[in-house]
């Protein structure tokens, strides 16, 4: 029987470091060593924080879904596949996708303008990005995604992000651009058939 998740919510904020090892953290986390969850907090738990508070506008509720994220990361550390995005990007998706559900479970909606939603996304695509490099970087391909991602149209290109380093499933994919569900899975088959030929 695995050893229980800390218990504490997750509120005092060290510094964090700039040479972190998320992948061996987690894998810390998966093994069952309680240390490794503490030390990814203290590395991520502020900006864990300020996500999920941009996201609920609610500090009491933003706290609540740090500390479930935590258990979550820990409970599901074993989950985490390297080739599907960097270990930064999974712990992100886990707790973005949490305030998203504690949105959806209140009936809360966030509505921006759209020059602010077009920002996010800019945002988040250059967040991505650097996610989806550092995946990137074991692999003999490591040069070449990120020419061969930039050949994609703008579109196409934040689908694969969404999807391959943020998590999100296709219909998520669709509600956060306004696309048609049909369309952003034919966006993501043909960018990933393009990608393979660019990558051969």
């Amino acid at each position: 029987m695995p050893p229980q998740a800390p218990s504490e919510k997750c509120l005092t904020v060290p510094v964090p470091t700039a040479d972190f090892d998320y992948e061996a953290t987690l894998l810390a986390c998966a093994a069952g060593e309680q240390a490794a969850l503490r030390r990814l907090y203290e590395q991520e738990g502020a900006r864990l924080l300020g996500v999920i508070l941009r996201i609920v506008r609610d500090r009491a509720l933003a706290e609540d879904i740090v500390h479930d994220a935590c258990i979550k990361i820990w409970t599901r550390a074993a989950s985490f596949n390297p080739a599907l995005g960097s270990a930064r990007g999974w712990i992100y998706s886990v707790a973005r996708n949490l305030a998203l559900n504690a949105l959806r479970d209140t009936g809360r909606e966030v509505t921006v303008d759209d020059e602010t939603a077009a920002a996010l996304d800019a945002m988040a695509s250059l967040d991505a990005w650097q996610d989806m490099a550092d995946a990137f970087a074991w692999q003999a391909s490591a040069g070449r995604i990120g020419p061969c991602l930039e050949r994609l149209e703008p579109v196409r290109r934040n689908c694969i992000l969404h999807a391959y380093v943020d998590g999100l499933s296709h219909s998520e994919i669709a509600r956060r651009l306004g696309a048609p569900l049909g369309s952003v899975k034919a966006w993501i088959k043909r960018s990933l058939a393009a990608l393979r030929e660019c990558l051969s």
